[in-house]
């Protein structure tokens, strides 16, 4: 592994090497570039994206497409007006000619032409309480539904009577809105993840020139990412969503800044050693190999356990995710050194690492945190657990699952239109439940529907061109995404299955979704564990300690999801966290968080052998302090990109990590990892040979020369 790892990575620091990894990524950049751009034209953002695979919701969505060629998503208009439809009696009859009713006469006209042809816009449909109009207009849903609802709304929205409120709302404008949120996704994550980065490697190095240089880098690993992206979903059938297209651009960017940051921290430490700056550059590389490959394996391979998720969308993060994290370490490990090279010494302006002198290491802070962790190692280890687990304790009253008007930080118009069709109608008018059975079984299925309570009525709906399916509308008296509905839907399935009949809509994909989500925790947890834990005793080799890295993370984990429920109730005002967090927070935090304690243990279990254990502990702890400081800055705050996001569920996401990712940066690694070793002393190391042979604790310093030497030595400037 090392010999190939070192020809794979030694090419970028020859005299010929960097000009023919320069080129060759060039012509990549150029030939995938195109492919890069049409990334979008592989997602996929139907409902099914978002379901689990396989479940009865998604199988009615599979079954609703045989039905027409056309397929119709309704929109739904409301007026309200606490004055009524105008006729003056309240009793919602609509047969006067207020200012409401008139303005929804007129607009039925109007939105004719938007209909395909066969459909017609149905009649203002008035609520009980005589204050709301509904009018359903159905759309073709391969005909730009987002561009009709838009003139729709514009439509509704002008020449609206004073004190007459007109919304868009229904399956057709959910849909609009969640593609605006996601269109303008890509290009915010991108703008203002690149910002945060170039902002914080700007106070790292302190070098107007430097900073360019891992941006370039990411630059060239978000093209390879996403046209290899694209042509994993083409020809693999790699499933692309709108969600994991955006998380995917900011993974690239935090990892492969992380990685930046131990390569350049290294390789300045090497320029001092060494005149020429490509023997300085291969030595780097050759050092920092193992800890960076284990980082990126480590991190593809836990995120690549989302395979095994039934959520579409889980799995979609997972795979989508790792393909980031390999292209990341690509580009990092050779365009990276190469563009290093070329560029020379100067790069590091106005702080230009001159050969012979000195490596100025401020070491101080590290030092001491050092010593005193070595001066009271059980006292520093069970302090830190102890925070940690006050901050997991708050984790015990989360409170899972949001319903649509939740899933958004401003309410789009869509759920405001659903708002005001609960406060007027039967809560599910505007979304009904969807039952498919055989035609022939209409009748029978029809009469068990009627009979479940919680339904308000039954109407029919479509049948195939072949006839042999049929469809039933099933409005429900309680709002689609409410805990009554979901029981109703679970009382409505046991109903009908009877009569081999299927039922999906909105309010049974959330009931689907929401127990996949259950059972991907138990499901993808424990392989997760288990693939990390393979990685650190591979590159430990050892157990005890492993284990412990592992529940440490596990711990910090925890901690995080207390500490970010907090915020989520207190601070945030969010109703709880979506079902889909525990899983997704869990995945990388683990995969990101045990990331910096491979750089630690990597460079530790190095000094170990030569300076013994508890020496090796601590100049293990003050050597990655700057550097490692840093890259958990950078990943923390790339994630918290995510939190000013009008999606709750992805600000969450941002959230959840970004603690996470402190909390190991600051706590975890810095105190409770380096008091644990010291506490167990040789035990840290069972049963492997800094166990069985253990080196002499002694004082003698580290030789500038000395070819063992790791990557993660720390920055020069560290935050």
């Amino acid at each position: 592994m090392r010999a190939l790892l070192q020809r794979a990575t030694g090419a970028p620091g020859g005299r010929r090497g960097k000009w023919l990894v320069l080129a060759a990524w060039l012509i990549l950049a150029v030939a995938l570039g195109p492919l890069a751009g049409k990334l979008g034209d592989v997602e996929d953002s139907s409902a099914n994206a978002f379901l689990p695979g396989g479940s009865e919701s998604a199988r009615v969505n599979t079954e609703l497409e045989k039905f027409r060629t056309d397929p119709i998503m309704p929109a739904v208009v409301i007026y309200t007006s606490d004055t009524g439809t105008g006729d003056g009696d309240g009793d919602g009859d609509g047969d006067g000619d207020g200012a409401m009713n008139a303005k929804a006469t007129a607009d039925r006209t109007t939105f004719a032409p938007f209909v395909p042809t066969g459909e017609k816009v149905s009649q203002p449909i008035p609520s009980d309480d005589g204050k709301a109009l509904m009018t359903v207009v159905p759309l073709d849903s391969e005909d730009e539904v987002t561009d009709k609802v838009d003139e729709l709304r514009a439509v509704a929205a002008a020449n609206a009577p004073p004190g007459v409120d007109v919304e868009v709302g229904g399956p057709a404008a959910s849909l609009t809105d969640s593609v605006a949120v996601f269109d303008s996704l890509d290009s915010t994550l991108m703008i203002a993840t690149g910002l945060v980065v170039a902002a914080l490697l700007l106070l790292t190095y302190r070098s107007p020139v430097l900073w360019l240089f891992p941006i370039l880098a990411v630059g060239f690993a978000a093209v390879l990412t996403q046209a290899g992206t694209y042509l994993l979903a083409k020809y693999a059938d790699l499933p692309v969503d709108p969600q994991s297209s955006g998380v995917l651009m900011v993974l690239v960017f935090g990892v492969g800044t992380d990685y930046a940051l131990l390569l350049i921290a290294r390789y300045r430490e090497e320029l001092h050693r060494h005149e020429d700056r490509h023997t300085a550059m291969r030595i780097a590389l050759r050092r920092s190999g193992p800890a960076v490959l284990a980082s990126a394996g480590t991190i593809a391979a836990g995120l690549a356990c989302l395979a095994f998720a039934d959520i579409n969308s889980s799995r979609s993060l997972g795979l989508v995710g790792a393909v980031g994290v390999v292209c990341a370490f690509l580009a990092m490990v050779t365009v990276l050194p190469a563009l290093l090279v070329v560029a020379g010494r100067w790069v590091f302006w106005p702080f230009v690492p001159r050969h012979g002198t000195p490596a100025r290491k401020p070491r101080t802070v590290w030092a001491r945190i050092g010593n005193a962790v070595a001066r009271r190692p059980r006292w520093s280890w069970l302090m830190s657990a102890a925070v940690t687990g006050v901050l997991a304790l708050s984790a015990a009253g989360i409170n899972l699952g949001l319903t649509q008007a939740e899933m958004f930080q401003d309410k789009p118009e869509s759920v405001v239109a659903q708002e005001r069709i609960s406060a007027h109608y039967p809560s599910g008018a505007s979304d009904p439940a969807t039952i498919v059975t055989d035609s022939d079984r209409t009748a029978e299925v029809r009469e068990s529907a009627r009979s479940v309570p919680g339904v308000a009525r039954v109407g029919t709906g479509d049948r195939t061109p072949d006839g042999r399916l049929a469809t039933l509308d099933v409005v429900l008296k309680d709002a689609p995404d409410s805990r009554a509905a979901k029981d109703t839907v679970d009382a409505l399935r046991e109903a009908v299955h009877r009569q081999d009949a299927l039922v999906g809509g909105t309010t049974a994909e959330a009931l689907d979704t929401q127990r996949a989500a259950d059972r991907d925790l138990t499901t993808v947890i424990p392989i997760v564990l288990l693939v990390v834990l393979a990685v650190l005793v591979w590159l430990l080799r050892a157990l005890v300690a492993p284990l412990l890295l592992l529940a440490t993370v596990v711990l910090s984990y925890f901690a995080a999801l207390g500490a970010s429920n907090l915020l989520f109730e207190h601070v945030l005002d969010f109703a709880g966290v979506d079902w889909s967090i525990p899983l997704m927070g869990f995945v990388f935090l683990v995969a990101l968080g045990i990331d910096y304690n491979i750089f630690l243990m990597h460079r530790v279990k190095e000094e170990a052998a030569r300076l013994g254990h508890t020496r090796g502990v601590l100049e293990g702890l003050t050597s990655t302090g700057g550097v490692i400081t840093s890259a958990g800055i950078v990943l923390a705050a790339t994630f918290a990109v995510f939190a000013g996001l009008p999606l709750v569920t992805m600000a969450q996401m941002g959230v959840i990590v970004g603690i996470g990712v402190l909390l190991d940066t600051f706590l975890v690694r810095t105190v409770l990892v380096p008091a644990l070793a010291l506490d167990l002393g040789r035990w840290f190391w069972w049963p492997g040979r800094l166990f069985r042979e253990p080196a002499p604790d002694h004082h003698q310093q580290p030789n500038d020369q000395e070819p063992n030497k790791d990557d993660t030595h720390m920055l020069y400037h560290p935050i």
